[in-house]
């Protein structure tokens, strides 16, 4: 059976996928960036041609439910670029919304994931190909519980793999405890954002050792701090055996962040010179065809 991946124009075999920006952003509002919007498709589309131009096809879009998806745009722009580009469903911190859409959903939540991806995203028949969801900042609050008890239904329901922001990289253990203990979803459906935001090497290799996918992203607007300690991470996981649980994105959150074209530009070159090149293609482009596709784990 050939693995597939759910991207914006349907489904394509996983191995199509190509350098893969496993964590970004086109577009997104938040109540807590206001002026900060990305929310310009001219914008994105530039974003986008200038990642193809460097050799990048795939860009995942982390950005869950209620969060200005603009799903019709995304559409139009993988057919103007020719990326492939995966939305998600899911909902995001309760911070990041108003308190009276959350009261809307509340109770429905995984019969809205599943439906946005299995039918699509409102009325624009764009399906999601993942379901994203946040923890707290250190550890998993009573919205994290109710958001992450609605993303396993629906992966259970569906296949689809779950992506999940850690605050501040941070609860990494505890997301895992709950997805994966209490909630039965395999780890390796599992992909844990930002982990290098709190760089604790024990906690990396406890989450990849639980069989979980990291998502690491940088260079960052809000924690530069940590942009410097990627390429020793990524080494050091690498080297201790979970080269094939990694991932990297750009994770564009406000205008002036790098982005993805940043991430093939000057990143690329310095993680090929720490980690070697058949390292880095498997965080670029076999890992993201394993970690972001349909259905049961496939081995690596």
């Amino acid at each position: 059976m050939v693995s597939t991946v759910r991207t914006v124009l349907g489904d394509i075999p996983a191995g199509w996928l190509g350098v893969c920006d496993a964590h970004d952003h086109l577009f997104i509002r938040s109540p807590g960036l206001r002026g900060l919007e990305l929310d310009d498709p001219a914008e994105a589309e530039e974003r986008l041609r200038a990642f193809h131009g460097l050799g990048g096809r795939a860009v995942v879009q982390w950005t869950p439910y209620g969060m200005g998806r603009r799903a019709g745009d995304l559409a139009a722009l993988a057919r103007s670029t020719g990326v492939h580009v995966v939305a998600a469903t899911g909902l995001h911190q309760a911070a990041q919304y108003a308190p009276e859409l959350l009261r809307r959903i509340e109770g429905g939540l995984a019969g809205l994931f599943v439906a946005e991806l299995t039918d699509g995203i409102g009325a624009t028949g764009v399906r999601a190909g993942l379901i994203k969801v946040a923890g707290a900042f250190h550890g998993v609050d009573g919205h994290a519980r109710s958001t992450m008890t609605a993303a396993a239904e629906a992966h259970h329901r569906t296949g689809a793999p779950i992506a999940v922001h850690l605050e501040l990289g941070t609860g990494a253990l505890d997301v895992l405890e709950l997805l994966c203990g209490e909630l039965e979803v395999d780890p390796r459906r599992v992909i844990l954002g930002h982990p290098g935001r709190s760089p604790d090497v024990f906690v990396q290799r406890e989450a990849a050792r639980a069989g979980a996918f990291l998502a690491f992203d940088g260079p960052s607007r809000a924690h530069h701090a940590t942009d410097w300690r990627l390429p020793e991470q990524l080494s050091a996981l690498g080297d201790a055996g979970f080269g094939g649980q990694l991932l990297i994105g750009g994770d564009t959150t406000v205008p002036e962040t790098p982005g993805m074209p940043y991430l093939l530009r000057r990143l690329r070159p310095r993680l090929e010179h720490v980690l070697g090149k058949e390292l880095l293609d498997a965080v670029l482009v076999g890992n993201p065809a394993r970690a972001f596709a349909f259905g049961p784990p496939h081995p690596s």
